[in-house]
């Protein structure tokens, strides 16, 4: 079908696009025309919806992403632009080993249809890191989530309960162990909850494959071959729902926009595509290998074509399709789950639609699933400009340059900084009850125990977990069978800081992401990043924006790589998620979610955070800054309060990060845990705690040099972020040598105590004493109660 957009006027034009569904305004549907000389065809304007939108064209974002971000380091193999970036991770045996890195959000899904929504956010990070050719080797899920006591508190639990569903039932059926993330609480996330999703892989390095057409098409002919579910309606308009303000009421009324999972035809798959890699390497057949995402067929395709600068030709005639008479733009750019495209060389597209459709009988494990020659690849010739052509019965459905649909359009966004002015007076602390607080945020949803979540994910499947989600800032695996490297990885983000200063939202997060990671031996390699923000088209909105991503940039820079002195930490991949914003103008605080991956030398020198034995000394490792702005104690006692929060200081972060890897080298330190949200003491009561809060051994500290300073609430709860660090009684005085010679700010707190409390002096008044029993009650009474009406009481 035509759609007249050269000759509508705009209300009738309006009119067209919404019965279609369309994201597009007005002036991108004229644009589309204007550069195809003609007016489109409804397949045609959906495929430009899909392209053009936020989630696919980053055409806000990507000015600001090549401008601030660093994406080149000696260990970086790939970087963006890929489904994945992939970094070294070891050479053993002769071999060398990659890492896999992919980071993705599926927000708005999740506050529509969260078990659905959740669950394929796992399915499509996974894909992305199957598609490079690798293993997946562990997935992460930062979470947020709206105020459980707010006036939205019922449905945000609701909507809590059921991400988590999706994320246990789909990744425990794939047999993928959850090594953790992060769940944040907060009003600001009522109407638009944030599903980030983080997976890793394991590749060797001459077996990477690539998202794009390879550059042996040019000199063989090359076939397109769509693998997988049967193509429907579900998840279509995927990517315009994902790049729109969350209009709630209209989503519920067209729930076919998000995706539906099938996680065990996902696993059969997984095993069949292992099995197409190994056919294509003994047959010495490069091919591109890229999972169906937003935009359906037509957007891999466009995209694997694109990237190899030749051209393509698809007949939907040949696809499988749920339904005959699917019209021709759903068949193209619906969403559905459970698909990847393959670009591969004729002579081998037999042997691989017999592996698919026979050895691994695909359509007899889901009803029309399977692998199907749907497509060519057209080489152009000298000068001529790579065509995108889409037929159906002989009937063309698009023909574009190829360049026209990929390359988008930029935009360039109005920012104007909105951030809100600090109070004119000090937060007021004085003649608190410190030990009340802690218990009461201890028992609060930001810094309660995740055990009753992480239970239900299976984070030791596969065998290669080293620690698990809790009991350490870091999960971490030994990927590689009797090898001693492993792999630690964190994910962080503060929307109570970036709420202040949007800035250091970002930097923050890099610098916990990469503190995380050094406490339990890990060297820090490279980071990931999803941003997720509200509408880029509100000035405030895309300040925010800007900011964060320059403190991305500028972190990365500023703490470097530990093991490449002058290389910045590289970012390998990422995502950026706008229009978190309710159709009524509530967008959230800024929220910038950065996971960080480290190589640990040795595994068996990883430690737990949990405190080991009564006499050993505590460190805090760290320079002390008296400021409260964006922390959890300010928010908690006066939420209106805003200050100034702490500013980082790179060469001195740097110099303690090496100080707890030679000290956790050396078997100096026996428990590392970051000074973060709740500060010193909220640390201090983690470690004795332990993660099952089953600790028995406490701590005698004393704080008054901070007190001193700072006033009793900044040193008992401040974030100024540094190492709380468990020494061994033998080895103070070595490991105090060794925070000098790194120029490290080291500070001897007290040591650990056979009675089970927390004894504190230095606060004014008499000594603060806090039974570990009551803290553990505290801590552990939360989570399960406000899981408690849902399927994973």
């Amino acid at each position: 079908m035509i759609v007249p957009v050269g000759t509508l006027d705009d209300a009738p034009l309006s009119a067209a696009l919404r019965e279609l569904s369309l994201s597009l305004k007005l002036a991108e549907a004229r644009r589309v025309a204007q550069l195809l000389g003609r007016d489109p065809t409804d397949t045609e304007l959906t495929l430009f919806d899909a392209m053009w939108s936020e989630h696919c064209s980053y055409k806000s974002s990507r000015a600001v992403l090549k401008r601030f971000l660093p994406t080149e380091a000696g260990n970086v193999i790939l970087g963006p632009g890929e489904d994945a970036g992939i970094v070294e991770l070891a050479e053993i045996d002769g071999v060398r080993w990659a890492l896999v890195l992919g980071h993705e959000s599926h927000n708005h899904p999740s506050q529509v249809m969260p078990v659905e929504g959740a669950a394929t956010g796992i399915g499509g990070i996974v894909r992305d890191i199957y598609c490079m050719g690798a293993e997946v080797i562990a997935t992460l899920d930062p979470l947020r989530f709206g105020d459980p006591a707010g006036s939205n508190g019922e449905r945000s639990l609701e909507i809590a309960r059921e991400v988590m569903e999706g994320i246990a039932l789909y990744g425990n059926a794939l047999g993928i162990p959850n090594l953790g993330g992060d769940v944040v609480f907060d009003a600001c996330f009522d109407d638009n909850c944030l599903v980030n999703v983080v997976a890793l892989g394991l590749v060797r390095a001459d077996h990477i494959v690539r998202s794009r057409v390879p550059e042996q098409a040019r000199r063989e002919p090359y076939d397109f071959i769509l693998v997988g579910k049967a193509t429907d309606w579900s998840g279509m308009g995927g990517a315009a729902f994902a790049s729109a303000d969350l209009d709630l009421a209209a989503a519920q009324e067209n729930k076919g926009s998000v995706q539906v999972a099938d996680p065990f035809l996902k696993r059969v798959l997984a095993l069949a595509n292992a099995a197409m890699l190994e056919l294509a390497r003994r047959n010495d057949a490069p091919i591109g290998f890229k999972d169906l995402g937003a935009g359906g067929i037509a957007c891999v395709s466009s995209e694997l074509a694109a990237a190899g600068e030749v051209g393509i030709e698809l007949d939907l005639s040949l696809a499988n399709l749920a339904e005959p008479a699917l019209p021709s733009r759903v068949a193209a750019c619906s969403e559905t789950q459970e698909r990847f495209g393959l670009a591969v060389p004729a002579r081998i597209t037999d042997q691989l639609l017999r592996l698919y459709n026979q050895t691994y009988d695909l359509p007899g494990i889901s009803e029309g699933a399977g692998a199907r020659r749907v497509g060519r690849i057209l080489v152009p010739s000298a000068g001529e400009v790579p065509r995108y052509r889409m037929v159906r019965g002989g009937e063309v459905v698009v023909d574009a340059p190829i360049h026209t649909i990929v390359d988008g359009i930029r935009y360039e966004r109005d920012s104007r900084d909105g951030t809100p002015a600090r109070s004119p007076t000090p937060l007021r602390t004085q003649g608190r009850d410190l030990g009340e607080d802690l218990v009461a945020l201890l028992a609060s949803p930001h810094l309660c125990s995740r055990r009753a979540l992480f239970q239900h994910y299976d984070s030791e499947v596969q065998g290669r977990t080293v620690l698990r989600p809790g009991e350490a800032d870091a999960g971490v695996l030994a990927p590689l069978p009797g090898a001693a490297v492993g792999v630690a990885v964190s994910c962080d983000g503060n929307p109570r800081i970036a709420r202040v200063d949007p800035y250091l939202g970002g930097a923050c997060a890099v610098i916990e992401a990469a503190r995380n990671v050094a406490c339990v031996g890990g060297v820090p390699a490279a980071i990931t990043d999803c941003l997720n923000y509200g509408n880029p088209e509100v000035p405030e909105v895309f300040h925010t924006f800007v900011a964060g991503v320059r403190g991305i940039g500028d972190a990365c820079r500023g703490l470097g790589r530990m093991d490449a002195p002058g290389e910045p930490l590289p970012v390998v991949s990422g995502n950026v998620s706008f229009y978190n914003q309710s159709a009524h103008g509530a967008a959230i605080d800024p929220s910038p979610i950065v996971c960080c991956v480290g190589i640990v030398p040795d595994i068996a020198r990883c430690r737990s955070l949990t405190l080991k034995a009564a006499g050993d000394g505590l460190y805090r490792l760290g320079a002390f800054a008296p400021q409260l702005g964006g922390s959890l104690y300010a928010r908690w006692i006066e939420a209106s309060w805003v200050g100034d929060v702490p500013p980082p200081d790179y060469a001195a972060i740097r110099a303690e990060i090496a100080t707890v890897l030679d000290a956790l080298r050396d078997r100096l330190a026996v428990a590392v845990h970051d000074v973060s949200e709740g500060g010193t003491l909220a640390a201090l009561a983690e470690m004795a705690l332990g993660p099952e809060s089953r600790g028995r051994l406490g701590a005698h500290v004393d704080l008054a040099p901070f007190a001193g300073t700072a006033g009793a609430g900044a040193a008992a709860f401040g974030e100024a972020g540094a190492f709380l660090v468990e020494v061994q009684a033998a080895g103070t005085a070595a490991f105090e040598r060794l925070a000098a010679q790194h120029g490290a700010q080291c500070a001897h707190l007290g040591e650990v105590v056979a009675q089970p409390q927390l004894h504190v002096d230095g606060l004014g008044g008499p000594p603060l004493r806090v039974p570990l029993a009551r803290l553990a009650q505290a801590r552990e009474r939360t989570m399960p109660r406000l899981l408690a009406r849902g399927v994973l009481a």
